[in-house]
């Protein structure tokens, strides 16, 4: 399982995209997520429930559920939009998850979907959006997350935020967020499917990434913008992850999955 740290944080993202015969591995992130298949058919599986999509039916991916797409002939819609868009409703379901995210949402709620672009107004997003979990929120029934596991992940997801250019290593995270190495390690395990240490790696290779395609630094000072005391360390890091160098991923900007 992969954490997609390009919809990590408060940004008010919005993203909408249609394509065709979508396989996408399991992956979370702190974003909303709609998908709506529009022909054909798509097995959806989030947190490890699976949805079989035919036409006009939809799911509403909560923030951090992991899910993942399977399709071979099927034509889809998907968007991504960050909880601060919608924070009425984010406050409203923050310790809440639904028992079932699949839903059919209504002619004129995907009417107002498809005249609403990543360039229209704030307001219109926002419009939108709300409509859309409005009529979610009708139907749904929801379970009640773990509130103290929840109030960890949030501070672990702010340290390595806040860290992760200096010392982010799990004895520091232990020290100062004032919960046992081993509690820390376990719970990380748990929720995203890989250890805190390759988290922190996949956090900063993907800063990296940004860098790289939106910067003049070199790839020694990306690698020290990072957290990377040594060249070599995340020269290796990173081609392990984007499977190029950090000097081939800025000449080509390949589109990378995992961001």
């Amino acid at each position: 399982m992969v954490y997609e740290f390009s919809n990590f944080g408060t940004m008010q993202n919005y993203f909408i995209k249609s394509g065709e015969n979508l396989s996408f591995y399991e992956h979370m992130h702190n974003s909303f997520e709609l998908f709506l298949v529009l022909e054909g058919e798509t097995i959806v599986t989030v947190n490890e429930i699976e949805y079989i999509l035919s036409a006009g039916e939809a799911v509403l991916i909560f923030p951090n559920q992991a899910h993942s797409f399977f399709s071979k002939r099927a034509k889809h819609t998907y968007l991504i939009f960050s909880q601060d868009l919608v924070k009425a409703f984010s406050s409203q379901v923050l310790y809440k998850i639904p028992k079932s995210n699949k839903f059919t949402p209504s002619k004129e709620i995907l009417n107002l979907l498809f005249k609403t672009g990543v360039n229209d107004s704030l307001l219109k997003k926002k419009g939108v959006l709300y409509s859309l979990l409005s009529e979610f929120d009708e139907t749904a029934e929801y379970i009640e997350k773990d509130r103290l596991n929840l109030r960890f992940l949030e501070k672990a997801l702010e340290f390595v935020e806040n860290n992760f250019t200096g010392d982010c290593s799990l004895s520091n995270a232990s020290s100062q967020l004032g919960y046992s190495y081993t509690y820390i390690s376990k719970h990380f395990q748990k929720s995203f499917g890989i250890s805190f240490n390759s988290f922190v790696n996949q956090y900063r290779i993907s800063k990296a990434c940004h860098l790289l395609k939106n910067s003049d630094l070199s790839v020694l000072e990306c690698s020290m913008e990072c957290g990377y005391s040594s060249l070599y360390s995340f020269i290796r890091n990173f081609k392990a992850i984007c499977n190029v160098t950090p000097s081939e991923y800025r000449k080509k900007r390949p589109v990378i999955p995992l961001f």
